[in-house]
């Protein structure tokens, strides 16, 4: 059996950030081979996860990058089980490294993400490393892309909530700041589609039958209930969709008539809201 020194072990921690006991027992159990006690660290942490599967991981970072042309951006969140994790600078600049990488490569996948290497060593096994030094359940929760002509990001401070989107046209006068303000209204008023065409059916049966419930309650004719029910849906339409939303800052216009006073043609082509 090798002798383990506490150089090894120091070393394999650096690598790992794995404990000192536990990078100790890896070490031991590998007779020295320190390639091997990563597998065994990594095995480690997959047992964990396992163990863990059935925790509540509700917290978690959540970080937006755009790649260098502007014409990509990403979010990642990755999810925890406590803020003391979620807050810890380790792991936030853990989560930003892997959407910078994202952002790099235009990765479009969260396989293919996690199949990614950072120095070697792929975001599947970072995020088991992760998993065994910290030994809460983690994992990639949630991947958002956008590739557009040109393409605005935003994180709320805390790294609870990040914003991508797209504009159709980047030569625009002005445009960093109406892509700022766009993204700005995303976060702050949560719409859940870009216009009407994009609520999905389910949605949209679901505010008739809504309106006609409170139509009812209200003593209105049966006859009239469908009617009233899709004026309610227009509504809805109104504060739920972006393009036809206020615009925050500026109530007179809508964000559709902001976008088209820059000019006539220009518009989003899509956006992600991510939120804890």
């Amino acid at each position: 059996m090798a002798n383990i020194t506490a150089t090894q072990v120091n070393e394999l921690r650096k690598i790992t950030g794995a404990g000192m006991m536990d990078c100790k027992v890896a070490l031991t159990e590998a007779d020295g081979d320190s390639e091997k006690a990563i597998e065994i660290l990594r095995k480690k942490g997959q047992k964990v996860a396992d163990k863990r599967a059935d925790r509540d991981a509700a917290e978690g970072v959540i970080i937006a990058k755009l790649a260098d042309d502007k014409q990509y951006g990403a979010i990642v969140r990755i999810s925890c089980e406590t803020d003391f994790v979620a807050k810890n600078d380790a792991f936030v600049k853990f989560v930003t490294d892997i959407c910078e990488k994202a952002a790099e490569l235009k990765i479009q996948s969260v396989e293919v993400l996690k199949a990614t290497t950072i120095n070697g060593i792929s975001i599947q096994d970072m995020i088991l490393d992760q998993l065994a030094k910290i030994g809460e359940k983690i994992d990639i929760v949630d991947f958002k892309t956008i590739t557009a002509p040109i393409v605005f990001s935003y994180i709320h401070p805390g790294n609870r909530l990040a914003t991508i989107m797209g504009l159709n046209m980047p030569n625009v006068a002005d445009i960093q700041t109406i892509g700022k303000e766009v993204n700005m209204q995303i976060a702050a008023m949560a719409p859940i589609a870009l216009d009407k065409s994009g609520v999905d059916d389910a949605t949209i049966q679901k505010e008739i039958e809504i309106g006609k419930d409170q139509a009812r309650q209200e003593g209105k004719p049966e006859a009239m209930l469908e009617k009233i029910a899709l004026g309610k849906l227009n509504k809805f339409y109104k504060e739920n969709t972006l393009l036809a939303q206020d615009f925050v800052r500026d109530n007179k216009m809508t964000v559709d008539q902001y976008l088209k006073s820059a000019d006539k043609n220009l518009t989003v082509t899509e956006f992600y809201r991510v939120a804890l």
